[in-house]
């Protein structure tokens, strides 16, 4: 099977396409013929030598994938061979075949092609244990998407407007991204670029704060963050792609009783993801074959072009999901 490797860490020009024997499912696993797969920040921070594969996972890169069941492993009931499913996977998912926990799959979304279907588990595993379990996020509520225009936060946007969110917020980096997360559902995005979002959150809220914010910045976003925050405010942290440490005033944490939490989910157990797939399947995917929810697509790449892939995702002009298909 046809492989994309890391063949030192670096730039886009080190993944290298190679050959390698033909995976097995493993117990309580299935075999994809893969069709497509997704691009995501953490590809690119292994690919950097910045977030090694958790132990057991493969060592080449790949989160999420969709494509046609083509083997079973033991103890696999629900799915069977021909099944076309997209899966969050460890690892691996650059390639041409990838094994999957059979808990972590599901079905492809009536109205979806493949390539849609791939653009799915990554970001919307990640946003539905964040924002509706460890964000709490209500109806009538209010949230706070950072980096609105990324994978992560097209799928947040969707997410908060399904979960019947009052008001919907945004930051991106250009005015054209910020009419986009317009188009998706929030009502004002704001270019962190050149305006100062927690006052500006402040000046929208009448001074009120937002409920939740969903944060993959980190670092010097804490001390703003706080202040954008509503009394009983949740601060869920998933990336720090603006640095690990920060400075924020603990006495506005106590007076307004905030909540700062976080997740990572790649080492997470494959019961607790699959845990997310069954509430994914019940509560969002007929959400994707109605309509209401769509697969955001920046652009498509042959799996042969992963580096100019990862070039697209690095250069940061992205509107939703960079992909790679076979």
């Amino acid at each position: 099977m046809t492989v994309i490797e890391i063949s030192q860490p670096g730039g886009p020009e080190v993944l290298k396409s190679a050959e390698r024997p033909m995976v097995q499912p493993a117990e309580g696993e299935v075999l994809i013929k893969v069709h497509a797969a997704g691009v995501n920040r953490p590809d690119v921070l292994q690919r950097s030598g910045m977030y090694p594969p958790p132990p057991g996972a493969p060592d080449t890169p790949g989160l999420e994938v969709a494509g046609e069941v083509v083997a079973l492993g033991k103890d696999v009931s629900r799915w069977k061979i021909g099944d076309k499913v997209c899966a969050l996977v460890a690892g691996g998912g650059y390639a041409t075949y990838c094994t999957a926990p059979a808990e972590q799959c599901l079905p492809v979304p009536a109205g979806l092609d493949m390539a849609e279907a791939a653009a799915l588990p990554e970001n919307w595993f990640t946003v539905w244990t964040n924002i509706a379990d460890r964000g709490q996020l209500q109806a009538g509520e209010s949230i706070l998407i950072h980096g609105g225009a990324s994978g992560i936060g097209v799928a947040a946007i969707q997410l908060a407007k399904l979960l019947g969110a009052k008001r919907i917020f945004a930051t991106a980096g250009t005015e054209e991204k910020c009419r986009f997360c317009e188009s998706l559902g929030a009502e004002k995005a704001i270019n962190y670029k050149t305006e100062d979002f927690a006052a500006r959150i402040a000046e929208l809220t009448d001074g009120k704060g937002v409920d939740v914010i969903l944060d993959m910045v980190g670092g010097k976003y804490l001390t703003p963050n706080i202040k954008a925050l509503a009394e009983e405010g949740r601060l869920v942290i998933i990336a720090v792609q603006g640095g690990p440490k920060g400075e924020g005033d603990l006495s506005l944490v106590m007076r307004k009783r905030l909540t700062v939490t976080g997740s990572t989910l790649r080492p997470r157990p494959i019961a607790f993801k699959g845990e997310i797939a069954r509430a994914l399947e019940a509560r969002v995917w007929p959400a994707f074959a109605d309509g209401r929810l769509k697969a955001i697509i920046d652009s498509r790449f042959p799996l042969a072009e992963a580096a100019q892939a990862h070039a697209r995702i690095d250069h940061g002009d992205h509107v939703g999901k960079v992909l790679l298909v076979i």
